[in-house]
């Protein structure tokens, strides 16, 4: 009899342990004060610190002067307590929307002017619904945060642009007062146009249904325009970039040889400029400043 019981004892323990293996680790333990970047893990629900965050400095983007004060602007009144708005940054690939938000966020923890530290969190696109859930975590924390999204934009069958609705002005607590959503978008409205004009199509009432599509930009209070650069504003970058990483040499010869590097690819941008200094560094056998 005691050794059937033993038995037992012996299978429920491993029935119990494999049980366990099956269960989802628990979030790690979100400290806030590690850092001053961080990442959403929606799931199981944490801030990953980032200790290494991939920007240029401020002075380096070039060609996007009046946007970048007004958002450097509206950044320093938030991290020092005074009222400002979610930014929607939108427009020309390539032309340092994200960028200038990594860079704005370093340049005003460099001026010192915030009484603590301003935090920076990227949520990704495929997890804006669980904003709400972010934000609590949030609301009770001693920083303000500046809740970040590359390339925001939704497809079709698409209804988590509401939950961002909500998040950002809508629902009953509304936002934080401690926290600012910043974007970026290729395109204005964050909506596919045949979107839009399939629900003014099928719709009861159409102009109602594309006010409900086009209302989610209206919750950006600032819309900051990047638009493709011209032909000066492209060397303008590139000798900025050359001048930072210290490559010296003919500049009719960097001027001819980065219009040819542009004409290969299409387009002129701040990207483009990156891309043509990464390979002017391989070339030249330098390596590039952190």
């Amino acid at each position: 009899m005691e050794k059937a019981i033993e038995t037992l004892n012996d299978k429920l323990d491993r029935l119990i342990a494999a049980v366990a293996m099956l269960a989802p680790p628990a979030a790690p333990e979100t400290d806030i004060d590690t850092a001053d970047c961080f990442v959403w893990a929606a799931d199981p629900g944490y801030l990953e610190p980032v200790n290494r965050v991939n920007r240029v400095d401020i002075g380096l983007i070039k060609g996007v002067d009046r946007v970048r004060d007004i958002l450097v602007d509206n950044t320093e009144r938030f991290a020092t307590g005074l009222p400002a708005n979610n930014v929607l940054l939108w427009g020309a690939r390539g032309m340092g929307k994200s960028s200038l938000v990594k860079a704005a966020h370093a340049s005003i923890n460099a001026s010192g002017k915030s009484l603590a530290p301003l935090k920076l969190i990227e949520i990704h696109r495929e997890d804006i619904d669980t904003l709400p859930k972010l934000m609590n975590l949030l609301k009770a924390a001693p920083y303000r945060f500046i809740l970040f999204c590359d390339d925001l934009s939704f497809d079709h069958d698409d209804t988590s642009y509401k939950s961002l609705k909500a998040a950002l002005e809508g629902g009953v607590e509304g936002r934080p007062g401690n926290v600012i959503f910043y974007a970026t978008s290729n395109r204005r409205h964050l909506l596919p146009r045949d979107m839009i004009d399939n629900e003014r199509s099928t719709a009861i009432n159409p102009s109602e249904a594309v006010e409900e599509k086009v209302s989610l930009s209206d919750r950006f209070g600032l819309w900051l325009g990047f638009h493709k650069c011209s032909q000066d504003e492209y060397l303008d970058m590139v000798n900025g970039y050359a001048r930072y990483h210290g490559f010296e040499g003919d500049p009719e010869t960097l001027r001819a040889e980065a219009l040819e590097w542009a004409t290969t690819r299409g387009s002129r941008s701040g990207r483009v400029a990156w891309q043509f200094i990464q390979d002017l560094a391989g070339r030249l056998g330098k390596p590039l400043k952190d």
